[in-house]
């Protein structure tokens, strides 16, 4: 037909060869699993919450952008990638229990020369557990070809230098990637209040630095460096609810199952023989 005569066909025929034409076309279809990392598609799973309801009016300016422009890394309870969705929607408790949204994170366990680890207060303006006392730094790798790299945990080391320097002001020269040991991984779910929880697959890293820190205000309450026995007396006090003293749920079960012996290979220079990337521990 040629483009002249389209113009004297009534309006219903034009409209039937636009259908008949589009019934031809047949798009391609990939499971997820069969793409690599930097070629994941930049779809965002559909966790039920698109937007702040007004609960969130009096939510820090700082991290309600966080909330929304983070994108967390959605896996399944064997640490495979099956999407993203923002920092907001993946800490929602509705969207963990409804629709068992897992995110992946990591906890840095950072340690001077003298083998003793820096802890951190979360700032009061965290959404999720504010101001307790928690390992060095917790976060998350971002859906971002850097930080998805799989390979000897790359992403997620990429993502720990990211935010030290973001929370304590720790510079990358000071906390190299190949610094980073990744010790172990372990799945938990923690509520924080009746809105908030967290529902990740961490992996655990440590490393041995000393380092300045500047803390950023918006992120960090308080620092301090403390030993081995120095750390069971802030745990007693957690436990006593002395002084009003809080440790974040991760960190405390990070402390029960493996500190104590991994702070033996730390001290020793061993940790290479703690490793165990293999195992993810539900707990």
């Amino acid at each position: 037909m040629s483009a002249s005569s389209l113009f004297n066909l009534p309006l219903i025929r034009l409209r039937s060869l636009a259908l008949s034409s589009s019934s031809s076309f047949r798009f391609a279809h990939r499971p997820l699993s069969s793409i690599s990392p930097r070629k994941l598609p930049t779809f965002r799973a559909f966790s039920g919450t698109a937007m702040t309801d007004t609960k969130d009016a009096g939510m820090d300016a700082v991290q309600r952008r966080l909330m929304f422009e983070d994108e967390c890394i959605l896996v399944d309870e064997t640490d495979r990638v099956v999407g993203h969705d923002s920092k907001y929607n993946c800490h929602l408790m509705e969207n963990i229990e409804a629709k068992n949204l897992l995110h992946r994170a990591f906890s840095v366990f950072l340690f001077n020369s003298k083998y003793e680890l820096l802890l951190q207060q979360r700032s009061n303006t965290k959404v999720t557990f504010p101001l307790v006392w928690t390992n060095t730094c917790c976060s998350h790798p971002l859906y971002r070809e850097s930080e998805l790299i799989q390979e000897n945990a790359l992403g997620v080391r990429n993502a720990a230098q990211r935010k030290l320097l973001d929370e304590l002001g720790i510079v990358a020269e000071d906390v190299p990637v190949d610094e980073f040991t990744a010790l172990g991984r372990m799945l938990y779910k923690a509520p924080s209040d009746g809105k908030w929880g967290e529902h990740e697959l961490d992996y655990l890293l440590f490393i041995v630095r000393d380092v300045k820190v500047q803390p950023n205000p918006d992120e960090v309450a308080d620092i301090k460096y403390v030993s081995r026995e120095e750390l069971k007396e802030l745990v007693k006090k957690a436990d006593a609810g002395e002084e009003g003293l809080k440790l974040s749920p991760w960190f405390r079960l990070v402390v029960d199952n493996f500190l104590m012996k991994w702070w033996d290979h730390v001290e020793k220079g061993t940790l290479g023989e703690a490793i165990d990337m293999k195992t993810i521990h539900k707990l």
